[in-house]
């Protein structure tokens, strides 16, 4: 009878699907929520089922809920099934462990459980952090314990509905390709039933603070550059945490590192997933880090931070010319660390041979001028920072000094093998506090940077586009730009076309093509005559597709900036028009 109910208003792929989540696989709880979508949400029903989640460029994200499109005990349960096989298969005879990190979203604690759970029900050591930690301690900590992998359950800077499921290999860093396909093929043959959900216990290690004391010990040991003392204490941080993890780190780390003036944004720094005092806890939006620049400006602060949930990513906002916090973006967030490393780099006693820096194929190309200035070598991947930790994997031989990407992220040496807004916010401290004891301010640093490299500004473009209807759009955008490619924008044509998931790049002036030596991604790449730079990308971890712009121009002095950057400014709106973003 239920079965011919349901018959009559969806259709028969989805129906199949939400059928099997009402067998005695699953718990009764569930069986009622599937149910109820049936008998009152049909549309609901349609996106939780249409398809399964998928790992993405930062792991597996979605709305938390019942189905195959949602993150539940299930979806994750098969996860961490499949993942527990593959770790038997790849490491035959050997005594296997995992560490578990979550952070403060909404079940977040009880899906690490279970997924700590099912990995001691296949025989499988398990070291859970006993409270929410930030996702570089996590990198940290596979390596500190030498575990096969790590998960950790974020979502990152995520909506608060939603929630995800990150796997980190051996050396620290995130899959990549070909593993994580293997993994996804040994996941999707295993049918719901397979999953050991009985724990055992014994296998079951809470960690806490002696792995917090090695990170700590490690993050200020990559940012040990002899800065003044007095230089510390002269500076005014003000920090916030959004409401997420990094308040179990980051005021430590920065009073055992010296800073000893430090302000905390303390209505934002209780854990809570529903983010009660932003729109979203993305340090990437202005609005976030609305509270902590108030009381910056209330303390007369020096610099302000803010970092997002699980503490990979972190916003800064310092004095510009007007004597005002002025926000700075990733880009110039990058640069400044990037030039900050390699002229300390530069003046060590005995460097390292063939060191290198990282970025992604979004981010500024200044990066790529900047290295070559030290004559160090930029190597550019895909977006992610599991790129950036393959690199260091591929190139055993060179020696990483940092790396980053325009979206708030930043990675100080390899101890760490994915963005960590712990050591970047020390070592953003440690910049702004040796350039006030010049009588400097970062952004005089960055001008002056302009001025040896070139002028290049940013913008990010990001188009929202939920469920199964955005997602087709997001698919039919992609498509046009490739059938209909641009050839003129802003009045100026293009001359040359990267398409990353062909791997090939046409000169349009020759009409030549060439092979492009990087993993295949959905991505485009547009360069224009005058030296723009147009990307165009779907996210790997939300429903947005996002358009980066990157413009430039030579800079002869310093007084020339506002001029300059108004011109930038000017090509940037043109170029917005144009596509219609």
């Amino acid at each position: 009878m239920w079965k011919l109910f349901i018959m009559v208003y969806h259709n028969s792929e989805i129906l199949d699907k939400a059928n099997q989540w009402l067998t005695e696989s699953f718990d009764s709880h569930t069986q009622n929520q599937i149910k109820e979508l049936i008998a009152h949400n049909p549309e609901e029903l349609e996106d939780s089922f249409y398809k399964n989640l998928d790992f993405g460029t930062g792991g597996m994200r979605g709305i938390m809920g019942v189905g195959t499109n949602r993150i539940n005990k299930y979806t994750l349960g098969k996860n961490t099934q499949g993942l527990s096989l593959y770790l038997k298969k790849k490491f035959i005879g050997e005594d296997l462990r995992v560490a578990i990190a979550y952070d403060c979203r909404h079940d977040s604690d009880t899906l690490a459980q279970i997924v700590a759970n099912v990995f001691s029900a296949n025989g499988i050591k398990v070291y859970l952090f006993s409270s929410l930690r930030p996702t570089p301690e996590l990198s940290y900590a596979v390596r500190h314990l030498q575990c096969h992998c790590g998960i950790v359950l974020t979502a990152s800077h995520n909506p608060p509905e939603y929630n995800g499921y990150k796997v980190y290999w051996q050396d620290g860093g995130q899959l990549v390709p070909p593993q994580d396909n293997e993994i996804i093929t040994l996941i999707n043959s295993l049918d719901f039933s397979d999953i050991k959900f009985d724990t055992n216990p014994d296998l079951i290690e809470l960690i806490d603070t002696a792995v917090d004391n090695a990170f700590i010990d490690a993050s200020i040991a990559n940012v040990s550059f002899n800065t003044p003392e007095a230089a510390k204490e002269n500076l005014t941080v003000v920090f916030t945490s959004l409401h997420g993890t990094s308040i179990t780190l980051i005021p430590e780390t920065l009073k055992r590192a010296g800073f000893t003036n430090v302000h905390i944004v303390e209505e934002q720094a209780i854990p809570d997933g529903n983010f009660p005092t932003v729109k979203s806890p993305n340090p990437e939006e202005p609005e976030a880090l609305k509270m902590a620049l108030e009381l910056g400006e209330k303390v007369q602060g020096d610099i302000v931070i803010g970092t997002d949930p699980d503490c990979d990513r972190l916003g800064i906002a310092v004095r510009g010319d007007d004597g005002k916090l002025a926000i700075l973006n990733g880009n110039q967030t990058m640069i400044l660390m990037t030039d900050y490393l390699l002229e300390r780099f530069r003046e060590s006693k005995n460097p390292p041979a063939a060191p290198f820096v990282g970025s992604t194929i979004v981010s500024t190309p200044m990066m790529e001028k900047l290295a070559a200035s030290y004559d160090v070598e930029c190597k550019v991947g895909l977006t992610g920072f599991k790129w950036i930790a393959k690199m260091i994997k591929d190139h055993p031989q060179q020696y990483f000094i940092g790396g980053g990407e325009e979206s708030f992220g930043y990675m100080v040496g390899d101890f760490v093998r994915d963005k960590d807004a712990v050591t970047a916010t020390l070592l953003a401290c440690t910049i702004a506090a040796e350039t006030k004891a010049q009588n400097l301010s970062l952004y005089d640093k960055l001008k002056t940077l302009y001025v040896k490299h070139g002028f290049y500004k940013e913008a990010l473009v990001a188009l929202v586009k939920k469920g199964k209807k955005g997602a087709e759009e997001i698919k039919q955008t992609m498509v046009n730009l490739r059938e209909n490619p641009l050839l003129n924008v802003n009045g100026s044509s293009v001359t040359r076309i990267e398409d990353y998931q062909t791997s090939t790049a046409k000169d349009i002036v020759t009409g030549l093509t060439q092979d492009i030596d990087i993993p295949k991604s959905n991505v485009l790449i547009y360069h224009l005559k005058d030296g723009s730079k147009i990307a165009a990308r779907p996210s790997g971890t939300e429903p947005k597709i996002k358009f980066y712009i990157s413009v430039c121009e030579p800079l002869t002095s310093v007084s020339e900036y506002d001029s300059i950057a108004d011109k930038l400014d000017k090509r940037i709106l043109g170029i917005k028009s144009d596509l219609g973003v």
